[in-house]
């Protein structure tokens, strides 16, 4: 096999000899921890649900409304996006596993709209509605636009470079920092004792997201160090411009969520994570830290770092993996 690139379509059919042991080895891990949203009994937070302030509530709804549509959106960059310029088997499945686990999400989120009193139509409607989100989404659409609407050609620099564009605004930017500060948001309430098993169902997704993330950043790391044309201090800097561009973007958006704050949490503290989370995405990248702040939130290392988090009203633990024996 010439390399990671290609049209995937006479190459990606014999998985061994494995040639990216990374990517199998995420394949494991993420079949390893199949789970489904019903496994959580979400319904036994409707009475904290009923105990939380109008902001409290306007910041879920909030982040409801956005993480919905965009795990779809996640679906269609991997489908016309990536899948189809990989040649590694071994990527290609877990690139189906992911995708099965972005749908997985969208059905969790469902579940959470269809307990929590919330306005399902207005929640559908804010990705267009409100502006801070239809600009990122905006940006998003941009990426999955060059590369439906133009037929890559991987096998040209520039097609190349349009592959790992792509994987900059959904990989890195979408997944591994807009979701991250929204998870941040939805986790703070669990520290206040509210919304437990809402928080059990995110500890999950977070758990998923940070695979989605360790392969988006492996696979963009061996196509730049694959392909000599794209090592250029030009490109280099275009990526970093990306990220740091993308972070005003949810400084915007942070705002809009918690306009007033809410008991232990405002946008300047959420703000600072977002920097925070963006140095460790450029330093993973291979840059130097941009902000160089510290993490607000030190308890998010605690709570998914070690996902040993009991759910309190179930005997379910977010750390068990299908298949280990574990429960």
């Amino acid at each position: 096999m010439a390399g990671i690139l290609g049209t995937g379509i006479q190459d990606g059919l014999l998985l061994k000899p494995i040639h990216y042991p990374w990517a199998m080895d995420l394949y494991n891990q993420a079949v390893a921890n199949t789970w489904f949203p019903n496994e959580i009994q979400l319904g036994q937070d409707l009475a904290d649900w009923k105990k939380m302030s109008d902001e409290e509530r306007h910041a879920i709804e909030f982040l409801m409304s956005y993480f919905n549509p965009n795990e779809l959106l996640v679906n269609k960059a991997l489908a016309f996006g990536v899948y189809p310029y990989v040649n590694a088997a071994e990527c290609h499945l877990y690139l189906a596993k992911q995708m099965w686990e972005e749908a997985n999400h969208c059905m969790a989120f469902e579940y959470v709209l269809e307990t929590f009193p919330i306005d399902r139509e207005k929640a559908y409607a804010a990705h267009v509605d409100e502006p801070t989100m239809a600009r990122k989404e905006e940006f998003e659409m941009k990426a999955i636009q060059r590369m439906t609407e133009q037929q890559l050609d991987i096998s040209t620099t520039e097609g190349k470079k349009d592959f790992v564009r792509n994987l900059i605004a959904y990989n890195i930017i979408l997944e591994g920092i807009w979701f991250y500060s929204g998870f941040m948001v939805a986790l703070s309430i669990r520290q206040r004792n509210l919304l437990r098993n809402f928080g059990s169902l995110i500890d999950w997704v977070v758990r998923d997201e940070s695979l989605h993330l360790k392969f988006g950043i492996n696979l963009i790391l061996t196509t730049l160090e694959e392909n000599e044309d794209l090592q250029t201090e030009e490109f280099a800097a275009e990526i970093k411009q990306t990220i740091l561009d993308a972070v005003e973007m949810e400084e915007e958006y942070n705002n809009a969520m918690l306009p007033k704050g809410i008991l232990g949490l405002n946008a300047d503290y959420v703000n600072q994570y977002v920097k925070y989370l963006t140095d460790r995405r450029l330093e993973e990248l291979g840059f130097e830290a941009h902000y160089k702040v510290s993490n607000p939130a030190k308890w998010m290392a605690a709570a998914n770092d070690t996902l040993e988090l009991v759910n309190f009203f179930e005997s379910t633990n977010t750390s068990y993996e299908v298949n280990s024996g574990k429960s």
